[in-house]
């Protein structure tokens, strides 16, 4: 059953920033995008190197280990990859920002 993780207060990621968040032992990144949110988990599915600082050019993402691309909003390659970031929903609730996990971590 999924569940909703408050991980930051609504104000706290400006547009342009990102945040790292730790969750039952798992790590994500939050990313505000020109006001809209973006949330994954913080590996990359080709080695699993970390993707919080990685180079953002609009909502794509790079693998600062591999330079691999991957698009913040559907979680896919840049181009005709197959690989695929875990993205997860997140919205806004009562001025926190919130995270919904599935219990299986994937």
């Amino acid at each position: 059953m999924p569940r909703q993780i408050p991980v930051a207060r609504a104000d706290e990621i400006a547009p342009g920033h990102r945040k790292l968040a730790f969750i039952d032992g798992r790590s994500i990144v939050l990313f505000n995008i020109g006001g809209t949110l973006h949330a994954i988990d913080n590996t990359c599915p080709h080695q699993g190197a970390s993707l919080a600082n990685g180079a953002l050019d609009g909502t794509i993402l790079g693998c600062p280990a591999h330079g691999l691309r991957f698009d913040l909003v559907t979680g896919c390659t840049a181009g005709a990859g197959s690989l695929r970031l875990k993205t997860l929903p997140v919205c806004i609730i009562d001025d926190k920002l919130v995270v919904t996990l599935d219990d299986i971590a994937k």
